[in-house]
């Protein structure tokens, strides 16, 4: 199911369709740009970690063949949202020069509950 917005106030619908793993490259700087290098329809079961790990090597193998990225230049990022498996996609790119940043979902624990700003030590 696809999130749709209507016209109008409270036409949000939810209607049949497809997900996609989109890898789009972002503009460094002060820019909202952005281009899709890679889409790919996931299939039903479909594991989102491995195909995710396989677009990112393939774009950065791309990178490095085009001389975009040459040793000595800064690590390409990878930004991942909070649906992904950061910690796995990290280790399935080992060896890549990428760095992982990969945002928690608001009910995943780490370890313990933050101490209210209030609390004294």
């Amino acid at each position: 199911m696809c999130h749709t917005f209507g016209w109008g106030e409270g036409k949000h619908q939810m209607v049949p369709g497809w997900p996609y793993s989109v890898v789009a490259t972002l503009e460094t700087g002060r820019t909202s740009w952005t281009a899709v290098l890679d889409a790919v329809r996931l299939e039903p079961g479909a594991d989102v970690a491995a195909v995710t790990t396989m677009q990112a090597r393939e774009v950065v193998e791309r990178l490095v063949a085009a001389d975009q990225w040459r040793p000595g230049d800064p690590e390409v990022l990878v930004v991942l949202d909070a649906g992904y498996d950061a910690p796995r996609i990290a280790h399935l790119l080992a060896g890549l020069p990428v760095e992982i940043l990969g945002r928690f979902r608001s009910d995943r624990v780490i370890r313990r509950p933050t101490p209210s700003r209030n609390s004294s030590a």
